[in-house]
């Protein structure tokens, strides 16, 4: 079987659509149809079944889609191993991290690892937790920030820091003169909380489902700058970590009680080759953390 042709049945298969599949390869759609055609036509199988609006997968073509996803990865791990041949002047990494933490926690740490590999090119891909997750198990990310005090029989982590999520409040919020408030207390204010996905959002959900209770959020946003911006303003009050704010913000924090501890690190898919590129981001982090 053609290999591209294999990649290209994938994104049909991932977005359901002709056109929007062609657009993604950058391909013309009467190409996309041909080559799809053709792979059929090896297979001596139905794979597709086109409808005038929108396409589907026949059985046979749910069944290849699950071998296409195996071999397009061993593809791709075999090409990482083979680029271990080059040594560390050249390589890549697909690295997810969410949005806080790649603002706040990795710039320095990140500047001064291409000053170290300058040959090494890394993709930061942004992501709640969930997703970054999905994404290394999909193949998608090399390394991952995410939890690693949940572990995961196909995740392999090391844990890099350990943080406590806190309440995000303005200066004259009632709770300022508080050392702690639970959870309880703090689902009853107005609220603005990153989206379902992110760790900083899943206690208050998780604490809201098990007491019923219907939060009052204000806003949702993954953009950390205007989620303090709106605290700020008393739109509402949120979650973080202690590391986004600075001393001149008219900010403040306090723990929650019981606390809620939050552990951190790196993970990789354990079937995936680490490549000495991605060795190397692992440990040049775990080096850079330990200083701090």
């Amino acid at each position: 079987m053609d290999i591209k042709r294999l990649y290209y049945f994938t994104i049909l298969a991932d977005t359901g659509s002709f056109t929007r599949a062609a657009q993604q390869l950058g391909i013309a759609q009467s190409a996309l149809s041909i080559s799809m055609k053709k792979l059929e036509d090896q297979l001596e199988l139905k794979l597709i079944n086109r409808l005038e609006r929108r396409m589907s997968l026949t059985t046979d073509g749910d069944v290849l889609l699950k071998h296409a996803r195996c071999i397009l990865e061993n593809v791709e791990q075999a090409e990482k191993e083979l680029q271990e041949l080059k040594g560390l002047s050249s390589g890549v990494i697909n690295f997810g991290v969410s949005a806080m933490l790649g603002s706040y926690f990795l710039p320095d740490a990140l500047a001064l690892f291409k000053q170290t590999y300058p040959g090494i090119q890394v993709n930061i891909h942004e992501a709640g937790t969930a997703t970054l997750e999905k994404m290394l198990l999909e193949g998608q990310l090399d390394l991952a920030l995410i939890r690693t005090d949940r572990p995961h029989e196909q995740i392999r982590s090391i844990s890099l820091l350990q943080e406590e999520i806190v309440a995000c409040i303005p200066e004259h919020h009632p709770f300022v003169s508080r050392q702690h408030i639970t959870l309880s207390e703090f689902c009853q204010q107005p609220l603005v909380l990153f989206r379902e996905g992110y760790f900083l959002r899943e206690a208050v959900s998780c604490y809201c489902r098990q007491n019923q209770i219907e939060p009052n959020i204000q806003f949702e946003t993954n953009l950390t700058e205007l989620l303090k911006s709106l605290v700020k303003k008393e739109v509402g009050i949120s979650t973080c970590l202690s590391l986004i704010l600075n001393e001149q913000e008219p900010l403040t924090t306090v723990s929650f009680d019981p606390a809620i501890s939050l552990e951190l690190g790196l993970g990789w898919k354990s079937s995936h080759y680490l490549s000495s590129a991605a060795s190397a981001f692992v440990k040049f982090l775990q080096a850079e953390v330990g200083k701090v």
